[in-house]
């Protein structure tokens, strides 16, 4: 663990409390729950029917489900530090039925009933976490609450009633997700500003730290083997090269998610996008009456660089977003810690929308990196020739789509055609990833005509989207 370390930032009342704020050390939430004692990594070459790369949700969710589903396999789940250090251990706590990529290009291709089977198997995914959860007494402060994306300024509100409008189109009904009014919004939470919400009721909240070690403690127990301090050097068929000797196996599945880069088969096709939280102290009641948020919904907004945020189940608020978007030549952070500059930013966002705050302290800070395929598609594959798959590239959506990941990818290695393995993002291909350093130029282009374009739109108080936002995603390829 990295030591505590001090960021000194300009600021006026927040320099004295940010200076005493802790920075990395990895997450809050493992912070909070404490690191569990290390598992022994691997100690020799040896033999499994699957080896998994990555000891995240993916890797983890898979070798649940295979195991239950077929007690006698002998899996294995290898993992370069423990299980849970990557984004499994440090996103946002949001387990939401949300995936990236475009319905309507997965309509063209795939046809619209198998577009709306997807969205209700994402919805059924954030239920299927929290009944594992309860059945495996995993106590991970779960509840479902919905989530809640507020519209600050008539471009944002606008969005809103566009995407409402579109998720109805696509027989989602109009008790699933619905547009709330300034009124109905200031009832349920008072975020300065804000002129309405999209209410979403399919997301739950989680800490994160609490589910994933829960989960690892439930998979062990079923009999997997999990080795920690074990990197994977490379995948190939029959086989899971690492530092410390060969896995050999019928199916070889890499569920890395941002580190899937560190593969040299995988160089470039999944990119290692960066995002940054910060987490106040609790709060006392007094703003907490002020603030409102009493059904805890999961809180994101309609702005182009969006934020999201949870109120802990001890009261607090951890607040997120994407800060210093991407690290030439696809790098990834060790343990966390992040930019000053990205910290000013997100306590600039908590106190923007909650002024009553500013005088509350920040415990910490850290960072982690998500997957984004070229496309910005979730791919979910499986090769019964090779023996290879794997599952990634959830842009930030990857709490319940990696259930659903790995409920797939059990019946994709069990050889069964279900529902599941007919989704349109099954044995999805896309293009990698452009080489560097455009890829790096690209990402930082993108995330700064989203900033300016939220500056653009907040300054001229104007109710259509900027044309600045419209540049980023044609270049992101998030137009279809």
């Amino acid at each position: 663990m990295t030591p505590r370390g001090d960021v000194r930032l300009n600021g006026g009342e927040r320099t004295a409390s940010l200076t005493r704020m802790r920075n990395g050390g990895i997450s809050f939430w493992h912070r909070q729950i404490g690191i569990a004692p290390p598992r022994e990594p691997l100690d020799a070459s040896r033999t499994a029917d699957v080896a998994i790369a990555g000891g995240g949700y993916t890797g983890l969710w898979t070798a649940y489900y295979l195991k239950r589903a077929r007690p006698e396999l002998e899996i294995v789940v290898l993992e370069r530090e423990f299980c849970g250090f990557g984004a499994s251990g440090r996103n946002g706590g949001w387990v939401s039925s949300a995936f990236a990529g475009s319905r309507e290009k997965m309509a063209q291709t795939h046809g619209r009933d198998r577009v709306i089977a997807l969205q209700r198997q994402m919805q059924a995914a954030v239920d299927e976490v929290l009944a594992v959860a309860r059945d495996e007494q995993i106590d991970a402060d779960l509840i479902k609450p919905g989530m809640l994306r507020v519209a600050r300024g008539m471009a944002q509100l606008k969005r809103l009633r566009r995407q409402v409008a579109e998720d109805r189109a696509w027989d989602l009904g109009e008790d699933d997700v619905r547009l709330l009014d300034m009124a109905e919004t200031e009832r349920r939470i008072h975020v300065a500003g804000a002129s309405g919400a999209e209410l979403n009721p399919h997301c739950a909240r989680s800490h994160p730290g609490k589910l994933v070690t829960g989960l690892a403690r439930v998979v062990e127990g079923l009999g997997v083997k999990l080795y920690e301090d074990t990197t994977v050097t490379s995948i190939e068929p029959g086989i899971a090269r690492t530092d410390r000797g060969d896995v050999r196996a019928g199916t070889v599945l890499a569920c890395l998610e941002g580190f899937t880069s560190s593969l040299p088969s995988h160089r470039r096709s999944v990119l290692p996008l960066n995002s940054a939280m910060v987490v106040t102290d609790p709060l006392p009641d007094e703003i907490w009456d002020e603030i409102g948020w009493h059904g805890c919904e999961l809180l994101g907004d309609g702005a182009h660089a969006y934020m999201y945020a949870q109120r802990t189940a001890d009261g607090r608020i951890a607040l997120g977003g994407r800060g210093v978007p991407y690290r030439f030549g696809s790098r990834t952070d060790n343990w966390g810690a992040t930019q000053p500059a990205t910290i000013e930013q997100l306590v600039g966002i908590l106190h923007s929308m909650f002024p009553q705050t500013r005088d509350v302290g920040i415990d910490q800070a850290w960072c982690g990196v998500l997957g984004v395929r070229r496309d910005w598609t979730p791919a979910i594959g499986y090769d019964p020739g090779s023996g290879l798959g794997g599952a990634g590239g959830y842009v930030g959506n990857g709490v319940a789509l990696a259930n659903l990941a790995g409920r797939t990818l059990r019946d994709l290695v069990l050889g069964e055609q279900t529902e599941l393995t007919s989704l349109p993002f099954v044995n999805h291909h896309g293009r990698n990833w452009e080489p560097e350093p455009l890829r790096f130029l690209g990402t930082q282009l993108v995330y700064s005509l989203y900033r300016a374009a939220d500056r653009h739109e907040h300054s001229h108080g104007e109710a259509r989207d900027s044309p600045l936002a419209h540049a980023a995603s044609l270049i992101a390829g998030r137009r279809h």
